[in-house]
């Protein structure tokens, strides 16, 4: 018999199975056209569903462990993940359970556990929703927790975990940013951090209007601040080290640097030529490892591979793919792409540093450590003399530190550390 058509259902488990039960990226799972056969608007659901159920999986799992009396299959605990979500956010319960059942019993294996899932999913709909709201926002994993608390505090973890259980609004730049009133108004968003236009439910993002030419692009409020940092920047050369998906270096040619974007993945780099056609913007690309690029600059930008830690309230796939192991290399390789960018620099010139990370071995302790490696080096804190930070933002060093819990109330940041240096 042939299997049913995909659902955004469906697609959101298979997305869950790939994340919890191989620990890969949801990037990763997408990248292989698994929602392809779905239409635009089924494929935006399958991965709100996958995104949702794994940012509430530990509430589910507390509702659900209540009616199990042993853990059944992956594959059919995650089912059961899904449906319940779904049920507790305000799905139609009887479509939410009758599908969910009908993928149990897609599965010979599992086939004979269609009544339990419908049992269970039955006295999840009946009580669920009011227990739902009485539990605490997920926590972060502990390889993660112990050294935020150790580093913020445990109630600065708690907000910054409260934010990133809720589901992200979409910010984005203008290309022109004396036209972000008129993007403000026209896409019904508000204007953050002096620069950025967020929304809520914006919906289908190529469907909004000034996207299908250029006017515009996707990107957390935080990520764009390290370019806008930099003032003007009008006929200086500029390379963007790391670059992809590109939107510094969009940054950078909007603002009327001379730009350079630089990574060293082919697939990567061919999303950021797309944004550079979309937009209208002019760039010269060239994949290559970053500690290979020659030259000099005016201005560089390093937004350092990282651990990404900064980004779980948009990428909430990120706590179940990662465990830490790769930490010491990451900070390792950041060391040296530092100190490649700095050789990169004319005398005079200004170097970004900047990671998505919220950990202060991957910002602020690389900066320190520069400064003392490099006596020429020293950090510019003039550039943080602008009308669109906060100075709770300001890190010791005279770097910025923004934490999800940042605009709590208005959805949230992105983690991010950022630091403009200046070589003598």
């Amino acid at each position: 018999m042939a299997r049913p058509a995909p659902t955004a259902r469906s697609s959101a488990l298979r997305i869950l199975n790939s994340v919890l039960g191989e620990g890969r990226l949801m990037s990763e799972v997408l990248g292989t056209g698994l929602l392809d056969p779905l239409s635009a608007p089924d494929r935006a659901r399958a991965q709100r569903l996958a995104n949702d159920t794994l940012r509430g999986m530990e509430r589910a799992d507390r509702l659900l462990n209540r009616h199990l009396r042993k853990q059944p299959p992956l594959s059919v605990r995650n089912v059961l993940r899904l449906a319940t979500v779904e049920i507790c956010m305000g799905g139609d319960a009887h479509g939410v359970v009758n599908e969910a059942v009908a993928l149990v019993g897609q599965d010979k294996g599992t086939f004979v556990m269609k009544g339990l899932v419908n049992a269970i999913l039955r006295k999840v709909a009946d009580t669920g929703h009011e227990q739902w709201e009485l539990l605490r926002a997920p926590r972060l994993p502990k390889w993660l927790r112990v050294p935020l608390v150790e580093a913020y505090g445990p109630e600065r973890v708690a907000a910054i975990e409260t934010v990133q259980f809720g589901t992200p609004p979409l910010d984005i730049t203008p290309k022109d940013a004396g036209q972000i009133d008129h993007w403000a108004q026209e896409l019904g968003g508000q204007i953050v951090l002096g620069g950025s236009i967020r929304m809520t439910n914006a919906g289908q993002v190529s469907a909004l209007p000034g996207f299908a030419d250029g006017s515009w692009w996707v990107q957390d409020a935080a990520a764009a601040l390290p370019v806008r940092l930099l003032g003007d920047i009008s006929g200086k050369t500029a390379i963007d080290l790391c670059c992809a998906p590109g939107g510094k270096a969009m940054q950078l040619a909007a603002a009327g640097a001379k730009v350079m974007a630089v990574d060293n993945s082919q697939p990567r780099m061919g999303r950021v030529k797309e944004n550079l056609e979309r937009t209208g913007l002019v760039a010269r690309t060239k994949i290559k490892d970053a500690l290979q690029t020659v030259g000099e600059f005016d201005v560089v930008v390093l937004d350092a591979p990282c651990s990404a830690t900064g980004t779980m309230r948009r990428h909430p796939d990120l706590p179940h793919a990662k465990d830490g192991s790769d930490f010491g290399a990451l900070i390792d390789l950041q060391s040296q792409l530092l100190d490649h960018a700095i050789g990169l620099l004319r005398p005079g010139g200004r170097l970004v540093y900047c990671t998505c990370s919220l950990l202060p071995d991957e910002g602020e302790c690389q900066v320190e450590e520069a400064l003392a490696r490099h006596q020429n080096l020293q950090i510019d804190q003039s550039a943080m003399n602008v009308d669109f930070t906060d100075p709770q933002m300001r890190s010791d060093e005279g770097g910025l530190r923004l934490t999800p819990d940042m605009l709590g109330d208005q959805g949230g940041l992105d983690g991010f550390y950022i630091a403009v240096l200046t070589k003598t």
